[in-house]
């Protein structure tokens, strides 16, 4: 079980914009893996050979039946700063999320009467997006310290979408001590968050398809997985990443509602605000 912090927010509910997940919008917080030239078959990679410029060192492979772009992540295991010298292992697990429930526009000041409520029973032909400009309530953010994280959707379906949340990070502080993390940064790879809480105030919301897969760098404050859909759906993932079993070390949550700390850790405030991601409305949707 993961070890947490309550963080209070004072004053009126920050609402945070969807914008589109890319590798050069997520860069700070990660890496996006997703086919980076769906144009390109693989069969005219192969002709061209290496006429054609393509991304991340791509080759052609599988005797011209496939392309292999290489390196498109990165996995970094950084357990040997830990604590409790306890080393780690990969972890390869399944999530089966379920579609969040959201605040319907109707509710956030913005009506939408030709869009049922999203509690309310499935519909038989239900739309496989929330109304537009709905509302999710971030109530936690956690990091994994000492790995990178990814998530890969196991969707087929074009309209699968999930949202990915995260946040930078604050100088430490002291209600950030019981944390640890690691301080050396592998060569070759980004640089560290640090100890510190995270920046809620320039917190990032990004809309990702069923095709997009998410690596979040080691320290990087994250939302717990937001699947999009109509109640009753799930988004599967294989999620892969290190773990070594010692909790404040394979996981570290912030929380911003109340909640009975874990023994040892300080309730630093009761929630006095709220944060809200809210999805795109009419044009802005389709594009995303």
């Amino acid at each position: 079980m993961a070890k947490f912090i309550n963080v209070g927010l004072k004053g009126p509910t920050v609402v945070v914009d969807v914008t589109r997940l890319s590798l050069e919008s997520f860069a700070p917080f990660g890496y996006v893996v997703e086919n980076a030239r769906p144009d390109v078959h693989p069969s005219a990679a192969a002709r061209a050979g290496s006429s054609l410029s393509l991304p991340f060192n791509a080759i052609s492979a599988n005797q011209g039946f496939a392309i292999k772009y290489q390196d498109v992540t990165h996995m970094v295991n950084l357990y040997d700063q830990a604590p409790s010298g306890r080393p780690a292992a990969p972890s390869i697990n399944m999530f089966v999320c379920a579609a969040r429930t959201l605040t319907p526009p109707s509710e956030v000041g913005s009506p939408s009467p030709s869009s049922p409520p999203l509690a309310s029973p499935p519909q038989p032909q239900p739309q496989p997006q929330p109304p537009p400009g709905s509302l999710f309530s971030v109530a936690v953010l956690e990091r994994h310290p000492y790995t990178t994280q990814t998530f890969i959707p196991l969707s087929a379906d074009p309209a699968s979408r999930y949202l990915v949340i995260v946040a930078p990070t604050l100088p430490p502080a002291a209600a950030d001590e019981v944390f640890s993390v690691p301080t050396a940064t592998p060569t070759n790879q980004r640089p560290l968050p640090g100890r510190g809480l995270p920046d809620i105030g320039r917190l990032h919301a990004f809309i990702a398809t069923g095709k997009q897969a998410v690596t979040y760098g080691a320290g990087t404050w994250h939302a717990p997985m937001v699947a999009l859909g109509p109640p009753g759906t799930a988004v599967d993932f294989v999620v892969i990443q290190f773990a070594n079993g010692v909790p404040i070390e394979d996981c570290q949550e912030v929380f911003f509602q109340p909640k009975v700390p874990s023994s040892g850790l300080p309730a630093a405030a009761a929630a006095q605000g709220g944060l809200s991601v809210r999805l795109p409305t009419g044009s802005r949707q389709a594009k995303l």
